[in-house]
């Protein structure tokens, strides 16, 4: 079992890391969704924690299509990424029809190397969630998806999650439910669904704010209900 919790800060990886999460999912402009962090905040946010920290590549926050000047800025982003010691990247391409910009990601993952890939929410956006899961799992870079299922809150898809976990697919590829978890309902929606990586990011914050910090006790709270799957 994996937890993962959004920072937009320094302060923010390094409370999640001492309160127990498993790895840290690097944002800025999380009301936005989230948009790719400055390279300084990278930078410092590696060399301050020990978990694996997967930087969002997402030159805006106006869609999940990329002309060839977002491209362009996407794939120097990657390599930046890859020099300052990330662990991976979390990014996700769509066309105007809502399906998978083969072409784009292809030219991305080209540039990954070594870094794993998760592919974000993008995914909750088109009109096949188990088909584009299937074109997902072509790319062996891909690690993830981080999914809620095709809905606003992953606590109305526990079905849609089960499906997508039952689909038998050319390789593993782990689904990352997020969006909506909180403390009051991660339990049951582990129980439930039986997934094995869980996102967090305003239920781990003060007062369940996107904008204010992380709190340490609901991250370690969040945490403990985590390793008790582990077990």
């Amino acid at each position: 079992m994996i937890l993962e919790v959004i920072a937009t800060s320094v302060a923010d990886a390094i409370i999640a890391e001492k309160n127990g999460a498993g790895r840290i999912e690097l944002i800025s402009g999380i009301c936005e969704g989230g948009v790719t962090p400055s390279y300084g905040l990278i930078e410092q946010v590696v060399a301050s924690v020990s978990i694996p920290v997967n930087v969002m590549i997402r030159p805006h926050s106006n869609s999940f299509c990329y002309d060839e000047w977002d491209l362009e800025t996407m794939l120097t982003d990657i390599r930046t990424v890859r020099r300052l010691g990330a662990a991976g990247i979390v990014t996700g391409c769509l066309t105007p029809e809502r399906k998978v910009d083969t072409e784009l990601l292809e030219k991305l993952l080209a540039e990954v190397g070594e870094l794993s890939v998760t592919f974000h929410r993008a995914i909750d956006e088109t009109d096949d969630l188990e088909g584009t899961l299937h074109i997902l799992a072509q790319y062996p870079q891909i690690h993830r998806v981080l999914t809620s299922g095709g809905k606003p809150s992953v606590l109305d898809a526990r079905d849609e999650i089960l499906r997508l976990q039952a689909i038998e697919l050319s390789r593993p590829i782990a689904i990352l439910a997020g969006s909506g978890l909180n403390l009051q309902s991660l339990a049951s929606f582990i129980r439930d669904t039986g997934v094995s990586e869980v996102h967090m990011g305003t239920g781990v914050r003060r007062g369940n704010h996107a904008q204010d910090k992380v709190d340490p006790e609901l991250v370690r709270a969040a945490a403990d209900v985590v390793a008790g799957f582990s077990k």
